[in-house]
């Protein structure tokens, strides 16, 4: 089994975490990446398995997947045990709308925060609309970290136990968090979650490798 991963990539490490809570071997290949041109050049065999050029990529044997959610849903239909879904049709039903929450709701509002790794506009009227859109954007972040504290419930987990809805929302606010994002320490059970499953063995080693990957793109 071979992955096409990146360093910054979210969906890439939502991959490599469902991957490591199954302990599936597999081969690694980091697409290069840099903080002016992002992942480029970009890797043929990526181009080739993905009209959009972009990771993560699973090949496994015969078959070739892009898309984070349609990789781990395969993983979790080719390799069943252990589970990244709940066992259940309507907690599987649950888990799969919070992911598409984190991707598709929770994720454009991070992307809003993105020029700030970015050098600033050459127009200043441009960049005071990139800030000014930024702030509003920490407001909407606010609100969806208190609606997902209160759907914790006081659980440890979003679907009962650790699930792919937990990896994808962990994922994106841990790329929030690197682009200045609200804090969510006031809301209690989202905090003790976020450090739950900072502690997991296949988190760990991604959160590394974050920070490190920062840490060599600092001017």
């Amino acid at each position: 089994m071979k992955l096409y991963s990146g360093p910054l990539s979210l969906f890439s490490r939502k991959v490599e975490i469902a991957l490591a809570e199954k302990g599936l071997a597999f081969e690694r290949v980091m697409v290069p990446f840099s903080q002016a041109e992002g992942n480029f050049p970009k890797h043929p065999d990526v181009l080739s398995a993905n009209p959009k050029g972009q990771v993560p990529v699973l090949v496994d044997g015969d078959l070739t997947l892009f898309d984070s959610t349609v990789i781990n849903e395969y993983l979790e239909d080719a390799y069943p045990d252990p589970p990244i879904l709940p066992g259940s049709p309507k907690m599987r039903a649950r888990c799969r709308l919070l992911e598409l929450t984190a991707d598709e709701i929770l994720l454009p509002d991070v992307v809003r925060l993105m020029h700030r790794t970015e050098p600033p506009d050459p127009d200043p009227a441009a960049q005071r609309a990139k800030e000014e859109d930024a702030m509003r954007a920490e407001v909407d972040i606010a609100n969806r970290y208190e609606a997902l504290d209160r759907q914790l419930a006081g659980g440890d987990h979003f679907c009962g136990v650790f699930t792919a809805a937990d990896i994808a929302i962990f994922m994106v606010m841990l790329f929030a968090k690197r682009l200045g994002a609200p804090d969510f320490g006031s809301h209690d059970a989202l905090a003790a979650w976020c450090a739950r499953v900072s502690d997991r063995p296949s988190v760990v080693q991604i959160l590394r490798e974050v920070i490190e990957t920062d840490r060599s793109l600092s001017p």
